[in-house]
């Protein structure tokens, strides 16, 4: 099963992830570890690919990746309407 696109997108929250971690000042491996001690298997690799937006986010990663930055899933989906509406 290939992934599909929307708009040539594999997610959303790519330019928020980065805007938002930054902000943060955390690196990516700081956003992977914290993941993983949450119990979610992921690594400082697959958090580079979802900030190139070349890689999908499960929905359990976007939860994660939230409490993480301590913010709402909503902060991460600011301007969704914008890329779905290209």
């Amino acid at each position: 099963m290939s992934t599909r696109k929307l708009n040539d997108s594999f997610n959303v929250i790519s330019d928020n992830l980065v805007e938002l971690r930054k902000a943060k000042h955390l690196s990516q491996a700081d956003v992977a570890n914290d993941l993983n001690l949450l119990g979610i298997n992921i690594h400082k690799n697959d958090i580079s690919k979802i900030e190139a937006n070349t890689r999908v986010v499960k929905d359990y990663e976007l939860y994660g990746i939230a409490k993480v930055l301590g913010i709402s899933i909503l902060e991460l989906l600011a301007g969704i309407e914008d890329k779905l509406e290209k």
